[in-house]
């Protein structure tokens, strides 16, 4: 009996559902989005390893698959590799982000970087960044993706300068695998593919 008390508290404290915020403050915050290369939480390891005990002696075989499934993705965001399986579509991307405010075009430079286009040196920052990754998330997994932006409107050359940073992590910080691209000067290429995408959205 003990036991499953203890399995029930762990696994209670893992989701964090069983006790109010310190000094009880509760007012919801502005949503962000997924990160990763935070470290695995015992807690909810410990959580879901319980969970997948009391479903093996149930013969919940699909609750035990659901639970290792859970470690093995906590354990990939530990490590910043990104889910192959959960590729995002980059046309629906482009489609997902032009109704966002300040948004003036976007384009893939390659795989993993987007290029977005702002109006407006208001628009160029880390929160319209993170407004482009929650918009992205539906699609699969940000963790693949670092954003570049620019303001078009720039006129100085600190204001001109491209904003970049992964999804899912830190300024300057990659996925595991995903190298670091220079996009400050863009190349002949990348301008057309920007003239041949603006010419077929008229």
């Amino acid at each position: 009996m003990q036991r499953w008390l203890i399995a029930a508290a762990v696994s209670c404290v893992a989701a964090a559902g069983c006790s109010e915020a310190p000094g009880g403050n509760t007012a919801p915050t502005a949503r962000r989005p997924q990160q990763a290369g935070q470290g695995t939480n015992p807690l909810v390891t410990a959580g879901h390893l319980a969970g997948a005990e009391a479903a093996a002696l149930t013969g919940d075989q699909r609750a035990v698959q659901a639970h290792v499934e859970a470690m093995h993705h906590d354990m990939m965001r530990s490590m910043r590799l990104a889910d192959p399986s959960r590729t995002i579509d980059h046309e629906a991307a482009r489609a997902a982000l032009r109704p966002l405010p300040g948004v003036r075009s976007s384009v893939w430079i390659d795989r993993g970087n987007l290029m977005v286009l702002v109006g407006g040196a208001q628009y160029r920052s880390m929160a319209m960044i993170d407004r482009i990754c929650l918009a992205l998330e539906p699609l699969g997994d940000t963790l693949a993706v670092v954003v570049n932006m620019q303001d078009m409107t720039a006129t100085t050359s600190e204001g001109a300068d491209t904003l970049s940073r992964n999804c899912q992590l830190g300024a300057g910080e990659r996925a595991m695998l995903q190298p670091k691209r220079q996009v400050d000067a863009l190349d002949p290429e990348v301008r057309r593919v920007f003239r041949e995408q603006q010419g077929a959205h008229k």
